[in-house]
């Protein structure tokens, strides 16, 4: 296996693909078996889609839009909101397919045919990948999940992140080897040559409050152990998130470092929490938030700091390295799009903390707006203000 990244920050799209195409030299190189693209919205993302096509007739082609732009080993490419960066896998004895489709009606079911379409298109129906990766409008990401366990069950590693824009406008794109998408999936089966390993956690800490969810539609969050959520929610924040008045209320920049989480799994004792990201407050009391949540769920008052999220990213990317042998050919790194804004400024330290912890290998790390993972010892899930690192061995 042979992994090579790629990254550009030039504001015309057919330079910057041009420029990443050439630092990839698959005209020496030839065809990949798989190649990831990843973008900020400023670039355009039916542009891309297209020269992606043309550029890469014979790989798994597998793209999505990334809040401002991408990371490398290389660099932090957020300036212009149209950063692009590209990871491609050359690996002969593996085996790689991608499809992508609208979600529709039933997110499920788009999530089921378009999981059945990539194993068709890696000549391995009825298989189970090594690894599925995941690009999925916002919204639907569980019902997403469901779909794809339908095929494949439900031990399989799914990775990846929900679409993302640059100021949570719905600019979001989706792209396979022949559609785009505005509300849709990309859904990658990786049947790799050699091993991989992935962690999946996050930088925040319980506080110690905790209660019970008695009301809840969907991502709308009505009530706390039977009292008001937005008001609970202020509560627990000491008064750091605010309440709305007679207009909804976004708190989703103030809530970046105050989260709700929920208990999955607990390893030699020690809680893992999943993440919930509160985006409003209505006038109701109620929370719209980025994850399904249900009645009877215990929630924790989650809270974290811009070291936090600044020094956990290197921790979870030697955690996935520690997996396997010690020896990599490459990885892909998923960090959340609203940990990225809350500390812009010093993603710089985060990208020098994952190479520390990788060593010189080409990764690439995408800025996302859910994120879906695995924790240890537990099943695929759907998150926010989450961090995953993905590692393929040699």
């Amino acid at each position: 296996m042979k992994i090579a990244t790629a990254q550009s920050n030039l504001g015309d799209p057919r330079r910057a693909f041009a420029d990443m195409l050439e630092s990839l030299a698959v005209g020496t190189a030839g065809q990949p078996q798989f190649v990831a693209v990843h973008f900020g919205v400023g670039c355009g993302a039916d542009l891309l889609a297209d020269a992606s096509r043309a550029a890469f007739p014979a790989a798994a082609l597998h793209g999505g839009s990334s809040c401002l732009g991408i990371m490398t080993q290389a660099g932090v490419r957020i300036g212009n909101g149209a950063g692009i960066g590209a990871l491609a896998i050359w690996d002969a004895d593996g085996s790689y397919g991608t499809a992508s489709a609208d979600l529709g009606k039933d997110a499920s079911a788009a999530a089921r045919h378009a999981t059945e379409d990539a194993l068709v298109a890696a000549g391995r129906t009825g298989e189970i990948p090594d690894l599925i990766w995941l690009t999925v409008a916002p919204g639907r990401e569980e019902q997403v999940i469901d779909g794809i366990r339908s095929v494949v069950g439900p031990g399989v590693l799914i990775v990846g992140g929900s679409a993302a824009d640059n100021d949570v406008s719905g600019q979001w794109a989706q792209f396979g080897p022949s559609q785009t998408h505005a509300d849709g999936l990309a859904v990658s089966v990786l049947f790799p040559s050699v091993p991989i390993a992935s962690a999946y956690q996050s930088g925040y800490a319980p506080t110690g409050q905790s209660g019970v969810v008695t009301r809840v539609a969907g991502r709308r969050l009505f009530e706390i152990d039977n009292q008001p959520a937005a008001e609970v929610y202020h509560r627990w924040t000491g008064g750091a998130v605010p309440v709305a008045g007679a207009n909804t209320v976004s708190i989703l920049a103030a809530a970046t470092f105050w989260p709700l989480g929920r208990i999955t799994r607990q390893i030699a004792g020690v809680p893992f929490h999943l993440l919930a990201h509160p985006a409003a407050a209505q006038p109701d009391g109620s929370l719209e938030l980025f994850a399904d949540l249900s009645v009877g769920d215990r929630i924790w008052q989650m809270q974290g700091s811009a070291d936090s999220l600044v020094s956990r990213a290197g921790r979870i990317a030697r955690q996935a390295r520690d997996q396997t042998d010690g020896a990599l050919s490459g990885a892909l790194v998923i960090y959340c799009g609203g940990c990225m804004l809350a500390v812009r400024d010093r993603m710089e330290e985060v990208r020098r903390d994952i190479v520390e912890a990788l060593g010189e290998v080409p990764w690439l790390g995408v800025f996302t707006f859910g994120e879906q993972g695995v924790p240890t010892g537990g099943a695929a899930s759907h998150g926010n203000l989450m961090i995953s690192c993905t590692a393929f061995g040699t």
